[in-house]
C-alpha cells in the first residue's frame, strides 16, 4: 500500500479529527494524505438539520468520494453517521471515545445568571437538546443556529442569544479556552464523542490497515447505542439520547426519548453483563417501545 487517502469535511473540527486518524495510521507505518471535501451540511448554514430531507447530511459527499475512488477512507463524527450505510460502505474503525457530554456556553453580554437554565434564549438547532432541555426547564426559548464553532460563537452575540450548546468533545479537541457548564440533564446523542472511519467493503487491504487503530471497547458501546437508535427508527436528528459505558464486567446504559415540547418522555437506566452485550441494543429499544417510545416517535414524524 503506497498511500492512504483520508477524506474529511473542511471544518476545523473535522480537519482535527482527520489529522488524529492520520497520526494513528502514521504510527502504524502508513503513508497518508488528508483530502478536504465540502459537504452539503457545511454549505447550507441557514436551514436547520432536521428540516433537510437528506440522510447523512454531513456524510453523503464523503460517501460519494469513497465510491468514486477519490479517497480510501472517510473520517466522521460518528453521531453524524446514519445507522444504515450505503451497501458498499462500512465502518472500519472506531477511535476511543473522549468526551460525550453536551455543554452550555453563555453570551458574556447576557444579563442572565450562571446556573439559570429556565428562562434563557438559547441558540440551538438540535431537536434532542431542545427536547431534553424543555422536559426539565419548560420556559426556555430556542432559536435556530448553524455553522462551525466560531460561526456559532459569533452568532451568540450578534443574534443576542443568552447561550448556545456544543459537544464538550468539540471544544476540547480544538483547545478553545471557553468557560462552560456541563448539561447533565441532557442525555448525549448515540455515539457522541466518537471519531469513526468508513471505507469500501471490498477494499480489504485498507480495512486491515484501519482495523489496527480500532478501539474495541468503544466499538461495543457505540454499537449498542446505534442499534438502540436504529431499532427505534430514530434518525441522527431525532430527540433520542443514549450512552453506554463499560465498567468492570458490566455495561451501564442510559437512554431516553423525549417529545419535542418535553411533555412526554421515556427513560432507561440499565446494567447488563459485558459478554454478548452487542445483542442488547435491540432488546433495550423493544423495552423502550413498550414504555411508549414508539408513540413519541410517531408523533414526531407526523409533525
Amino acid at each position: 500500500m503506497n498511500l492512504i487517502r483520508i477524506g474529511t469535511r473542511k471544518s476545523p473540527l473535522a480537519m482535527w479529527q482527520a489529522y488524529a486518524v492520520e497520526q494513528k495510521l502514521k504510527k502504524q507505518g502508513y503513508l497518508t494524505k488528508v483530502i478536504p471535501i465540502s459537504s452539503h451540511g457545511d454549505k447550507n448554514l441557514i436551514q436547520p438539520l432536521y428540516r433537510m430531507d437528506i440522510v447523512g447530511v454531513f456524510t453523503k459527499d464523503l460517501d460519494i468520494a469513497l465510491l468514486n475512488n477519490e479517497v480510501d477512507i472517510a473520517v466522521h463524527s460518528l453521531k453524524d453517521v446514519p445507522t444504515i450505510l450505503p451497501d458498499s460502505i462500512e465502518i472500519a474503525a472506531f477511535l476511543e471515545r473522549d468526551y460525550e457530554q453536551d455543554i452550555l456556553i453563555r453570551n458574556p453580554g447576557s444579563s442572565k445568571n450562571i446556573g439559570n437554565f429556565n428562562d434563557l434564549y438559547v441558540g440551538c438547532s438540535s431537536l434532542r437538546r431542545r427536547a431534553f432541555w424543555k422536559s426539565q426547564y419548560p420556559n426556555v426559548i430556542f432559536g435556530d443556529i448553524r455553522g462551525n464553532i466560531q460561526t456559532r460563537l459569533n452568532k451568540l452575540e450578534s443574534e443576542n442569544f443568552d447561550a448556545t450548546i456544543f459537544s464538550l468533545a468539540a471544544i476540547k479537541r480544538l483547545n478553545i479556552p471557553l468557560s462552560y457548564e456541563i448539561l447533565d440533564f441532557i442525555i448525549p446523542a448515540p455515539s457522541q464523542g466518537v471519531i469513526t472511519v468508513t471505507s469500501l467493503k471490498t477494499n480489504t487491504e485498507i480495512k486491515e490497515a484501519v482495523n489496527k487503530i480500532n478501539h474495541k471497547k468503544t466499538q461495543i458501546c457505540v454499537q449498542i447505542e446505534r442499534s438502540f437508535l436504529n431499532e427505534l427508527e430514530g434518525g441522527c436528528t431525532a430527540p433520542v439520547g443514549a450512552i453506554a459505558k463499560i465498567e468492570g464486567e458490566n455495561v451501564h446504559f442510559k437512554a431516553g426519548i423525549v417529545s419535542l415540547e418535553g411533555n412526554d418522555k421515556v427513560l432507561l437506566n440499565e446494567v447488563f453483563p459485558f459478554v454478548n452485550s452487542e445483542l442488547h441494543g435491540k432488546k433495550l429499544a423493544d423495552k423502550a417501545k413498550k414504555m411508549g417510545a414508539d408513540k413519541i416517535i410517531e408523533e414526531i414524524k407526523i409533525k
